[in-house]
């Protein structure tokens, strides 16, 4: 039997695989638990996701050559990217994540992830492994964003992106496509939005509060309208992105004359600013109260103005962030928000 065991570790560590592997009366002596579902921050914060270990010292195979391994699990959980490996005094971090995660080891038994500096794409699912010898155990935890959800379609007008241009698109405007997760809670918070969009797993949604014939039909339950799984390169739709909070300033650029598009560009960069994203001035608005009742300019040619105390000639239904559309860039109509960051 020791041979035996002794030729099972070689081909494991050969293959740089590792897998739980049983012999007849053996029983696993390592588990890992993340004691909380989910763990909340924002943008630009910390956070530490929770992974304890829960060894038998008598274990036969603890041999001191513990491997901790996190990972986190894509929008469809098809797949696992690196975040932290660790062995020993050896630890390398990978990619986005190289500089700003870290193992947090207040004991022996602790294996948990710090983040240093939160990003907006670091939201998901991560998995926690520890191989300690012949025994794998692994748990999963959440890193959820406080932020606010907004519908984008671009200047082409409505359901023109298909899966990747949705991602784009977002990107482009300081937001990531959200998750089912966020849309959903947008929606129980009063989230009411009748063209439907792209989410990150690649399924296409649409939130409805007041059920109405154009959108699902007057007869059907408020809910998350549900197309499923679309073709992301075929298929073309609208698309829900999902910022977070800023380190910046997002502010109207106080000026006597109105601006065509480039003037408002130009007028932004002479301020010591530029011109503002249209995450920026949606995450103003619902996580700041940001409150203005003139229309101005966005880097994407859109113009927009942001209402959190609705009233007569300013939203006067409710607190929004009102859409004037695409005008001809030449117009001198409007004025310009800015942006100005703290980093």
């Amino acid at each position: 039997m020791i041979t035996l065991i002794s030729f099972a570790l070689i081909s494991l560590c050969l293959t740089n695989s590792y897998a739980q592997v049983y012999f007849p009366g053996d029983s696993t002596h390592l588990s890992v638990t993340t004691h909380q579902e989910k763990i909340v921050s924002h943008r630009g914060g910390n956070a530490t996701l929770p992974c304890r270990l829960d060894r038998d010292i008598d274990s036969f195979f603890g041999s001191g050559g513990m491997r901790i391994k996190w990972t986190k699990l894509t929008a469809d959980s098809s797949k696992e990217i690196d975040v932290l490996v660790a062995m020993g005094f050896h630890k390398k971090s990978y990619g986005s994540f190289q500089g700003r995660v870290y193992l947090q080891e207040a004991d022996e038994n602790d294996a948990s992830l710090v983040f240093s500096e939160v990003h907006l794409d670091d939201y998901g699912q991560y998995k926690c492994e520890v191989i300690d010898g012949m025994d794998d155990a692994t748990d999963v935890v959440s890193l959820e964003l406080t932020g606010v959800v907004f519908p984008y379609s671009p200047r082409l007008g409505r359901y023109n992106l298909n899966f990747h241009d949705a991602e784009r698109a977002c990107l482009e405007q300081d937001a990531i496509v959200a998750s089912y997760d966020q849309l959903y809670e947008a929606w129980r918070g009063g989230f009411d939005w009748c063209n439907a969009g792209w989410l990150n797993d690649g399924s296409v949604q649409y939130p409805i509060t007041t059920p109405r014939g154009p959108c699902g039909g007057n007869n059907t339950q408020p809910g998350l309208r549900n197309y499923g799984m679309r073709d992301k390169t075929n298929n073309r739709y609208d698309v829900f992105c999902f910022t977070s909070t800023f380190n910046g300033r997002f502010y109207y650029l106080e000026h006597a004359e109105k601006f065509s598009y480039d003037e408002a560009v130009e007028a932004c960069k002479k301020d010591g600013a530029q011109i503002a994203k249209v995450g920026q001035v949606f995450a103003a608005w619902k996580l700041l109260g940001y409150d203005r009742c003139d229309a101005g300019w966005l880097a994407d040619g859109s113009v927009r103005y942001p209402i959190s105390n609705p009233r007569k000639r300013c939203s006067p239904t409710e607190a929004a962030v009102r859409f004037v559309g695409f005008p001809d860039k030449k117009h001198k109509l409007f004025g310009a928000y800015c942006f100005k960051s703290f980093n």
